[in-house]
């Protein structure tokens, strides 16, 4: 669920018409329910309570520093896959002990700076992962808290480009190796084997995937057990899809938990979880001005000021979602448009072949679900400034990232000068 919704026929996040904040920041921008973001992260957190339980926020879905704030002060623990991502965290000062970092590519710098603040565990994606981390350990005298995220080869029914857990994907150590491995860690001398990690992909819309991976994952723990290597932390990842379209209706937090549970039937173990897009994903929307409407041969085109460097989902993953007006008219007829930017791509669009009532030039659009991987993946193609942030708290709202200018993005830059 979210907390947009029309009032007297405007769309409002919460208790603010998203009119009133385009007239006061302009467009494009992002705007954020935070209500939409806690029910989320509560709806998780008590779905596993009845078992010892962490709920870290994938940080990669929605890095903004007040989004990372709110959750942090509901007592969301959060996963992060870079030394930036570990600073954002820092600076809403989430404690080391809720701070999961994953990620195939971590440095050393990136290791040494985990380490100096205290993280709960690295989930190690290989080999010489493992060794590095032994290594930046040993110089700086501490034992570095790990688990080896194994890769099960379950197929989780997602898009190719979001799968995890097949043999074809990057992410994690092949099963049949996971014994091994375990036990070169248990024999390093900086390294404290903690846990075991399993993520699988993200967007999941069926629980079958979740479960039987959780199944593989409870024959290596006892496997590992027999080994003498106790499991006390379980991450089992995230990914579990949100409605993008009407009709969609993937499983909820709730069911997850019960099936999860169900397997492991009371094992002593904490269980981590890692939602981004089910926590953000549907609690922030993308609105954007129409430019023009221009009628061709065979197709009609909405064009808007936002464009596919804002919201690049839809250009690299096909990836729905819902365009909605932010002035409802009854009295209009329903077109089939493409809704697309002023990009020079012929990928730059929003939406395809789709219904929407006719809009005219000046009015705004609301791009729905756009909470997760929106800005965080948006660029400066074209020498675009990235778009405003603003999230909405009751009747009120604050602009928690500034509109970038065109100054910002070339004072980086400079002329080669003649000798």
């Amino acid at each position: 669920m979210d907390y947009f919704h029309y009032q007297d026929d405007q769309l409002f996040c919460e208790e603010v018409a998203l009119e009133q904040i385009a007239q006061a920041v302009g467009t494009p921008f992002y705007c954020y329910s935070e209500r939409t973001l806690l029910h989320h992260l509560q709806v998780f957190q008590q779905a596993f309570a009845s078992q010892d339980s962490l709920i870290c926020y994938s940080v990669k879905a929605n890095s903004n520093l007040a989004v990372l704030d709110a959750l942090a002060k509901q007592g969301a623990g959060f996963d992060i896959v870079s030394g930036g991502e570990l600073e954002r965290v820092r600076r809403v000062g989430c404690p080391g002990e809720r701070v999961v970092f994953s990620g195939v590519g971590k440095s050393r710098a990136e290791i040494q700076a985990a380490l100096a603040y205290g993280v709960r565990m690295f989930n190690v994606e290989s080999i010489p992962e493992l060794q590095r981390i032994q290594e930046v350990a040993l110089a700086m005298d501490v034992a570095a808290p790990v688990t080896l995220r194994i890769n099960p080869d379950v197929d989780p029914k997602t898009h190719p480009y979001i799968s995890t857990g097949l043999k074809r994907n990057k992410f994690g150590i092949p099963f049949g190796e996971a014994v091994a491995v375990y036990q070169q860690a248990a024999q390093m001398s900086h390294v404290q084997v903690v846990g075991l990690d399993c993520h699988i992909g993200s967007q999941l819309t069926q629980l079958s995937p979740f479960v039987d991976a959780l199944k593989r994952v409870m024959v290596l723990i006892q496997a590992l057990k027999g080994h003498g290597i106790e499991i006390k932390n379980l991450d089992l990842g995230g990914g579990l899809g949100i409605p993008y379209e009407d009709g969609d209706t993937p499983p909820s937090p709730a069911e997850l938990a019960a099936a999860l549970l169900e397997q492991l039937d009371g094992m002593p173990v904490t269980v981590i979880l890692e939602p981004g897009r089910a926590i953000v994903g549907n609690a922030g929307v993308l609105v954007t001005r129409v430019e023009y409407v221009k009628k061709g041969e065979q197709r009609h085109f909405v064009i808007t000021d936002a464009g596919m460097n804002d919201l690049l989902r839809p250009a690299i993953y096909n990836a729905y979602h819902g365009v909605i007006p932010l002035q409802r008219k009854f009295d209009r007829e329903e077109q089939v448009v493409d809704v697309v930017g002023p990009i020079c791509e012929t990928g730059d669009f929003f939406a395809r072949d789709r219904y929407l009532s006719e809009v005219y030039q000046g009015e705004l659009l609301a791009v729905r679900s756009a909470g997760a991987y929106g800005f965080v993946m948006s660029s400066n193609y074209n020498t675009r400034p990235r778009v405003a942030e603003v999230l909405v708290r009751g009747d009120r709202y604050a602009v928690v990232r500034k509109r970038e200018s065109v100054a910002q993005l070339l004072e980086n830059e400079s002329l080669f000068e003649d000798a």
